[in-house]
């Protein structure tokens, strides 16, 4: 991987997200409906126009609109993209997207950012796996990303942060 990274999704993740990525020297293009290109970032029309030509794309919208951004993109990807789904979604959505993208040779990388964004940016502990993980976190990683490869499927890392929080948060209620 070495050509454009697209961001979808210019919320509070997103935004913090590409604009690390662009100071860092990363070439970035991105489309968020509501919400303008943070400075440095290429804005695009749409999901797919954001998408097309990208080697990796991080889709940091929603996890509602998870499946759709995928959808909308999947013709303007070139097969051996990577898609990585930073979204708080559930393993399943992140399964689904796995298997969604498979028969367009586009690999599913789920992330699980493990700490709020805000002040950490790029450098948020993630955790990643599915099938092309490692390969996003050595990309990521040359621009000073915090990210661990965990060995299995699209949805793992988004199960690990569920039974963490799960667990953080019955925890802090045996406390209180």
């Amino acid at each position: 991987m070495s050509g454009v990274i697209a961001v979808l999704g210019f919320g509070e993740a997103g935004s913090l997200l590409a604009r690390d990525l662009v100071a860092a020297g990363a070439i970035v293009r991105g489309f968020d409906p509501a919400v303008p290109a943070p400075a440095g970032v290429t804005g695009a029309g749409s999901d797919g126009e954001a998408a097309s030509g990208a080697d990796l794309v991080l889709s940091v919208n929603s996890a509602k609109e998870a499946e759709g951004a995928l959808r909308a993109s999947l013709d303007a990807l070139s097969p051996g993209a990577v898609w990585a789904d930073l979204n708080t979604a559930a393993p399943a959505v992140k399964q689904r997207l796995a298997e969604i993208a498979q028969p367009q040779g586009i690999a599913v990388t789920d992330i699980a950012m493990m700490a709020p964004v805000p002040g950490k940016g790029l450098r948020v502990p993630m955790l990643a796996s599915g099938e092309a993980a490692g390969q996003v976190a050595e990309r990521l990683r040359g621009f000073g990303a915090d990210i661990e490869v965990l060995d299995g499927p699209a949805g793992l890392a988004a199960m690990k942060k569920l039974l963490r929080s799960v667990f953080y948060k019955g925890m802090a209620a045996s406390i209180v």
